[in-house]
């Protein structure tokens, strides 16, 4: 399972050093874009990563109104993986043919009460990733909602009969706690905030990875 920082913020400055902080110890980072529509939150956009020297590989998770029209911006910044949510989302078939034409990987995010199903099934096998949100999403802090379980399994159903090769991603008050149970459900990836890089990020990631092996 991969662990990968998850950096939301208003704060150009902030982010800026979140994303120094992740340098040496990750190789991916994702940047959580709210636009004040999707959701009750507003942080940075894309272009603030425009001043931003990094070798981090960066995804975007685009918790905004038509994820489409965002795509550009984050291709400028060096968008490797661009996730967008479909609640706000006009034309999945547009998007996906948007950021692949950008040579970008695609994903798509469901918040927490989004069923799976709400996924064009014939999209699934064009996708690089699919986000579960444990939490609402737009926000941090929160508590691990266990609802997602049954998500998983949904998506693990359908990449065992449809033949998909898309990541399976939790984001979304993951703690020592609970990633043994995501890592056992087939979860591929976590996206974890600041429980992960506040402080000292190794001796964080050291706990997740210790409670992975226990």
């Amino acid at each position: 399972m991969r662990i990968v920082p998850a950096i939301l913020t208003n704060n150009a400055s902030e982010l800026k050093a979140m994303i120094n902080a992740c340098e040496n110890v990750f190789d991916r980072a994702q940047i959580d874009i709210v636009d004040g529509i999707y959701a009750d939150n507003k942080t940075v956009e894309p272009s603030s990563l425009g001043y931003i020297e990094t070798n981090l590989m960066l995804d975007f998770q685009l918790m905004v109104k038509e994820p489409i029209n965002w795509v550009e911006q984050c291709v400028r910044v060096g968008a490797e993986r661009i996730i967008g949510h479909i609640e706000a989302m006009g034309d999945q078939f547009a998007f996906v043919e948007k950021v692949t034409e950008e040579g970008r990987g695609v994903g798509f995010g469901l918040d927490l009460k989004t069923p799976v199903a709400n996924i064009h099934p014939k999209l699934l096998t064009s996708l690089n990733a699919v986000l579960l949100m444990s939490v609402k999403a737009g926000f941090g802090g929160q508590e691990f909602d266990e609802r997602v379980f049954s998500k998983i399994a949904d998506l693990i159903n359908i990449k065992n009969e449809s033949g998909a090769d898309f990541s399976i991603i939790v984001d979304g008050g993951i703690n020592p706690g609970n990633i043994k149970a995501l890592n056992q459900a087939g979860v591929d990836e976590v996206a974890v905030g600041r429980s992960l890089i506040t402080g000292n990020i190794e001796k964080n990631l050291q706990q997740f990875n210790d409670q992975l092996i226990a």
